[in-house]
């Protein structure tokens, strides 16, 4: 793929971009192969449907391939710099049975090794298992986020909903985010499978239930480039090993 200035420009100023097309219908099938064989023990449910499933990149090796893979990596580097290396990765299963909405608001915590004190880092939380903290803001505006969409996602189908530039205003308040999605219109993004949502954390986003309610499978894979102070280390890191 070309990645122009344009593409850096957009990220930067807008905090979002799409790409239609990055990987085939071939890695698609392997993908989605190796979830539906995946244990879901790291799932998250609604109702007993699973609708996400946390620590992709511990458990899964056709994933970490994807964060890895060229097509990825050319849509990361333009902006994190060849240094970069993914982090996390979560799948989002948005399906008839598990059809939910979440309102805008900003990605503020990241995935870490173990728990230390370090300034600016917190509240703490645990999710299956993997502890979370919220960073400094500095350590998010370092991030970028790839959501890849293993189905189409149309009109009909719950497209994320994005508020362009917010993500230069810093950690929002609720009552900042209320303030923004009242007065600044918002961006829906379809995007056809294989096809890739590149966003800041820090941007506002948002999903709808869906209209017509089909399988929307989305990958969402996050990137760093820079290593955290104080003896903290994220979850995922470069030098990774895995039974």
């Amino acid at each position: 793929m070309i990645i122009t200035s344009e593409y850096v420009d957009r990220l930067t100023f807008e905090g979002f971009a799409v790409v239609r097309a990055c990987i085939g219908p071939g890695e698609v099938l392997n993908l989605t192969a190796a979830l539906d064989c995946l244990d879901t023990t790291s799932s998250i449910r609604r109702s007993n449907q699973v609708y996400a499933i946390r620590n992709l990149l511990d458990v899964l090796p056709v994933v970490r391939e994807l964060a890895n893979s060229r097509n990825i990596r050319s849509l990361v580097e333009p902006v994190l710099g060849p240094q970069c290396f993914a982090v996390k990765a979560t799948l989002f299963d948005k399906r008839p049975e598990a059809n939910w909405t979440v309102p805008f608001h900003q990605d503020l915590s990241i995935a870490v090794h173990e728990r230390r004190d370090a300034k600016g880092f917190g509240p703490w939380s645990e999710k299956k298992g993997v502890l979370h903290v919220h960073p400094p803001t500095k350590v998010l505006e370092g991030m970028l986020a790839l959501r890849v969409h293993l189905d189409d996602c149309d009109e009909s189908n719950a497209p994320l909903r994005v508020i362009p530039g917010s993500h230069l205003q810093g950690r929002l308040s609720a009552a900042a985010i209320d303030e923004w999605t009242s007065s600044h219109p918002c961006v829906r993004c379809s995007i056809p499978q294989g096809g890739v949502l590149i966003m800041r954390p820090l941007l506002l986003h948002a999903s709808s239930p869906a209209k017509s309610p089909a399988r929307r499978r989305v990958i969402h894979l996050e990137f760093a480039a820079e290593n955290l102070p104080e003896g903290l280390q994220r979850h995922h890191r470069p030098g990774n090993t895995y039974n």
